[in-house]
């Protein structure tokens, strides 16, 4: 790959850096590798920065034509020296490969990539918040450190990306970079790829297990405690109490999986509570699912949402952050308050037992997912950012 090309009336193709943390099976490395490969190759070249020893990795190597590098020093621990040390070799890097145009994902990646960005003569730097690197589960002294490093990093930023208006509104309210700065633009998904026929329902059923009288209740999550997989496990139990049809499973991984596996124990869900570990037939196992459940504490606006309302899946969800942005409630799922699995329990509960409205909430959540939350239009929208910025000289950094 040679270095961009410039002509007569300027340059007719941009080198853009995604930069990621680590690429887990997450929305929000899948998304950012899905931009890494779907570019407008004739107006853009794609660099990819990355921690390694990500799931993704593979699949970040494979994308043709983009210039990959899975770093050893980019760590989601924090680590003062060594984070020191990786924002100096971020900045030669981004120098390196003459980057144009920076865009940076994940908390670590985020603050250290502004950063560098800055030191590397990038003429333009793009955040994208898939949920804030703050949430109301830490500490305050940490909480307070994260919003002035947010702060401080979007001074050093032209465009704020945010999923979702919340954490638009959220930002704007703490003093995180001024309100020209942002641009809303939903986290997208294929929603082709998990339209699937129902005849395949069955067929993966019986392969999972499941019996057609079950009514099955999914999550995909990671095992972190953001996704609360802790309550997944106490509101299956609650459920089961009163609608003993209900099964249980969660296909991802993380560190909790000890604690999900010794609280499924204690409460007596034998096989009515599977852990999966991570999957990468998410289109069938949605087709699985009667209910999907997630539990989050937090989110920016979660992929796994519209993935499973894209499959026609009654939704219950907790109402945090984007999530309401997508799931109306009791039109296109059910939404229930954060850190409460009784209230959890109680809506897969309601949708087992009443067909019809489990059968008006997958036909409401498949006619809203449109346009607005298709992964093409979010690269389309992003393409023409970049170019807004590095042609149109919008830059607003202090």
């Amino acid at each position: 790959m040679g270095l961009p090309e410039i002509s007569a009336v300027g340059r007719t193709k941009y080198r853009i850096a995604h930069v990621i943390t680590r690429l887990e099976l997450g929305g929000a490395q899948q998304n950012t590798l899905h931009c890494v490969a779907e570019h407008d190759r004739e107006r853009f070249e794609a660099v990819l920065v990355a921690g390694a020893g990500g799931v993704l990795d593979a699949d970040a190597r494979a994308i043709p034509g983009a210039r990959v590098h899975l770093v050893p020093w980019l760590k989601h621990p924090i680590s003062p020296a060594s984070d020191l040390a990786g924002l100096g070799r971020l900045g030669r890097l981004l120098r390196e490969e003459r980057i144009d145009l920076v865009h940076t994902h994940s908390s670590k990646a985020g603050i250290l990539g502004r950063f560098a960005a800055r030191r590397s003569g990038a003429r333009a730097v793009v955040h994208t918040v898939h949920g804030w690197s703050f949430n109301d589960m830490q500490p305050a002294p940490l909480r307070r450190l994260y919003v002035a490093l947010e702060r401080a990093a979007a001074r050093r930023t032209d465009r704020l990306v945010t999923v979702s208006r919340r954490d638009r509104d959220r930002g704007i309210a703490l003093g995180i970079g001024t309100p020209e700065r942002y641009r809303v633009l939903h986290s997208g998904i294929d929603p082709d790829r998990y339209r699937r026929p129902r005849g395949l329902r069955e067929t993966v059923r019986r392969r999972l297990g499941y019996a057609p009288e079950d009514v099955v209740v999914g999550t995909l999550a990671c095992l972190k405690p953001q996704k609360a997989p802790l309550d997944v496990v106490r509101a299956a139990a609650e459920a089961r109490g009163s609608e003993p049809r209900l099964k249980f499973f969660i296909a991802g991984d993380g560190d909790l999986r000890p604690e999900v596996e010794r609280l499924a124990v204690e409460l007596g869900l034998g096989d009515a509570f599977r852990l999966l570990g991570w999957r990468r037939d998410v289109p069938d196992l949605l087709q699985a699912m009667d209910v999907f459940l997630l539990t989050s504490r937090f989110e920016g606006l979660p992929r796994a949402v519209l993935q499973a309302m894209a499959a026609g899946v009654a939704v219950v969800a907790t109402a945090v952050d984007g999530t309401p942005e997508v799931v109306e409630d009791g039109v296109t799922g059910l939404l229930v308050p954060p850190g409460r699995p009784e209230a959890a329990a109680a809506a897969v509960v309601r949708l087992a037992r009443d067909d019809a409205l489990r059968h008006r909430c997958r036909e409401a959540a498949q006619g809203r997912i449109d346009d607005a939350f298709d992964i093409r239009r979010m690269v389309r929208d992003l393409d023409a950012l970049y170019l807004e910025l590095l042609e149109g000289g919008h830059s607003s950094r202090d």
